[in-house]
């Protein structure tokens, strides 16, 4: 496939605050199409794997508690795969400058996003950086069967041991 793809998580704050819609529509500007998405309540390993990079810095642990909920009584974030032409750009253009003060005022960040005392950026949406980290995320927030598209190779394998919640 010739398509970029990006991770983009729509975090604790941007659901409490009922920015779903919102964010969405923004997103829509850059005419990709969404090929997964999922609410997750995001686990602990889940959230210090995806920030691992950042685990030497002073903040992570308000970091950790931030996208698992724990500042915000939210304890769910929407995740999103996007793919198209120069995803990962188009997506970040929209999503504005990590800091919300240096964000482009009509960006993402720039119109919901703050900084709190503790100087924690509370930027309500994250988006891949570049296409390693956006496969490195996607293998991790998704599984190969949740994306439309065969993003990236997979393999089929037999679980005879597998337990799993099923309807009733």
């Amino acid at each position: 496939m010739d398509q970029e793809a990006t991770l983009v998580i729509i975090k604790p704050d941007g659901l409490k605050k009922s920015l779903t819609g919102n964010i969405l529509t923004r997103l829509s500007e850059a005419k990709l199409k969404i090929i997964g998405a999922k609410v997750v309540e995001v686990k602990e390993d889940l959230a210090n794997t995806h920030y691992s990079h950042l685990k030497d810095k002073p903040f992570f642990q308000e970091l950790i508690k931030y996208i698992r909920g724990k500042l915000h009584g939210e304890n769910r974030v929407m995740s999103l795969v996007y793919c198209g032409e120069n995803a990962i750009g188009k997506v970040r253009r929209i999503a504005g400058a990590t800091n919300p003060e240096e964000a482009d005022p009509i960006s993402i960040r720039g119109a919901y996003g703050r900084i709190l005392t503790t100087g924690l950026y509370e930027n309500v949406i994250h988006a891949s950086s570049e296409s390693s980290e956006a496969e490195r995320e996607i293998k991790l927030w998704f599984n190969p069967d949740e994306i439309v598209y065969d993003l990236y190779p997979a393999l089929e394998k037999q679980f005879s041991s597998q337990t799993r919640r099923v309807w009733q």
